[in-house]
Formats: structure tokens, sequence, C-alpha cells
């Protein structure tokens, strides 16, 4: 479950450079979104220069929650479901025990996933049309 300290914290992290990452990595994955594509979980720590954060790391999981519940929450579906692993080309489970609490069917995970993948390929491709 989502704890709202989860939801406001930045895991050691100053306030400052983990919103500053967090638009970062927004406007990194609206970019790819808009292509449409996936990204791999190292490539978009790549992309964030506020942070180095590890991509295995306990904090980039987080991050990736705060990411998605907050895109969900604004009505634009889980954003993170586009990025993936480097060798399965999936998202971790994280992206999964999230989905589940934001009232998404897990039991099918393929198509749990595919259905999000396609809900924000949709959204972003709408904002690219009318941008």
């Amino acid at each position: 479950m989502i704890r709202e300290d989860q939801l406001d914290g930045t895991f050691g992290h100053p306030k400052e450079l983990w919103d500053a990452a967090k638009e970062e990595a927004r406007r990194t994955l609206a970019k790819i979104a808009k292509i449409p594509d996936v990204i791999e979980y190292g490539q978009l720590t790549r992309e964030i220069s506020s942070i180095r954060f590890d991509p295995h790391g306990d904090d980039f999981r987080r991050f990736l929650g705060q990411l998605s519940w907050e895109s969900d929450a604004a009505g634009r579906g889980m954003i993170t479901a586009i990025v993936v692993h480097k060798h399965d080309q999936r998202p971790g489970t994280g992206f999964f025990a999230l989905a589940a609490e934001l009232g998404s069917d897990i039991s099918d995970p393929d198509k749990c996933w595919s259905q999000e993948v396609e809900r924000v390929f949709r959204d972003f491709q709408q904002e690219r049309n009318t941008a």
C-alpha cells in the first residue's frame, strides 16, 4: 500500500533536487511516449542529471512509483509503464504492485501492462496532436 510519506518522501535526497529530477524524468517520459516507444531503466537514469540514481536502487523504485501515482491521479495513466528492463523489455514487479494498488486487474499481467502502455501512448499522442 502507498503511504503518504512515500508520496511526499525524497528518500534521502534534498527536496529541490528530487523535484528537479521528477521534472527531468517527466519530460523524458513524455518525449518517449509521444514517439511512441519504451525506455530502459538505466537509460532513464542517465537522462536525469539532478540526482544520480542507481537503476536498481530503492530510491529509484520509489521515485518511479511517485511518478506513476501522480500521472495516474492526473488521469494520464501510469507513465512508468513505458520504463522496462533491458533483459526482457518488461516493467519490474513494482509496476504491477502499484497497478494493483491503483485498482488495475493484474490477474493477467501482460494484459494489464499492455493496456496501461496503450493508455499512456494514447494520452501523449493526443497531447502531441493538439500541440
